[in-house]
């Protein structure tokens, strides 16, 4: 599937060729840091099948929880978050499901560092909910 996506103040774009069945959910506690979040969602692709179209993302390296290196992209304007990559060489891109334009057609099919997992992720659907505010 193509896709194509954003920054929030759209100085970084990109596209890439992704398979829409290798998204994933992560728990972990450097993605709740890294995204303000409880959980941040990721569709993962070959570096080859990525493109980016606009400004280069400034990169931030972080060890991560598993020991291993990832580089955190994102806007050096308004701080989106945007990919992650493995350490040296060709890689994998993680593409973060906020900034892409086709998200909706997205759904995670697995997730990842469940132990992290906010005690109460399970019970949304218990929540009032309102269409807009």
């Amino acid at each position: 599937m193509r896709i194509d996506g954003q920054c929030h103040c759209g100085r970084v774009t990109y596209e890439a060729e992704i398979d829409p069945d290798n998204v994933s959910i992560c728990h972990c506690t450097d993605c709740q840091s890294l995204t303000g979040s409880p959980y941040r969602v990721t569709v993962i692709c070959s570096e080859e099948r990525m493109r980016l179209t606009g400004e280069a993302p400034k990169i931030y390296a972080k060890t991560g929880d598993n020991g291993g290196q990832r580089f955190q992209h994102f806007c050096r304007e308004c701080g989106s978050p945007l990919f992650t990559s493995g350490e040296g060489g060709p890689g994998d891109f993680g593409i973060r499901w906020g900034g892409i334009r086709q998200r909706a057609q997205l759904k995670p099919a697995r997730q990842i560092w469940c132990r992290s997992a906010a005690p109460w992720i399970n019970d949304l659907r218990k929540l009032p909910g309102m269409p807009t505010e």
